[in-house]
């Protein structure tokens, strides 16, 4: 499943991070993701799934966009359900 702008942008909302750190997290530069996020460019694959990589290893899980509701993101479920707090940087 692709990694939408919007997507990303609710992620970083839900961890709280702000550009510069999901680019530290995925291992891009700061412009890419700032890039990405306001519609200017699209990503290689590679940065995409570094990004994506790096929301999913900090707790998040994206919602298939065919499913009920449409493409979304929430937290991943901890223990009895509970949404896991994101890890430090």
């Amino acid at each position: 499943m692709p990694l939408s702008a919007p997507q990303c942008r609710a992620a970083r909302a839900l961890l709280d991070w702000t550009q510069a750190e999901l680019a530290r997290a995925a291992g891009v530069s700061p412009g890419t993701v700032r890039g990405f996020e306001g519609g200017h460019h699209a990503l290689h694959r590679a940065t995409a799934m570094a990004i994506r990589g790096a929301l999913e290893d900090a707790g998040i899980r994206f919602l298939d966009p065919c499913a009920e509701g449409g493409e979304g993101v929430r937290r991943a479920a901890g223990p009895a359900g509970c949404p896991q707090p994101p890890p430090p940087l």
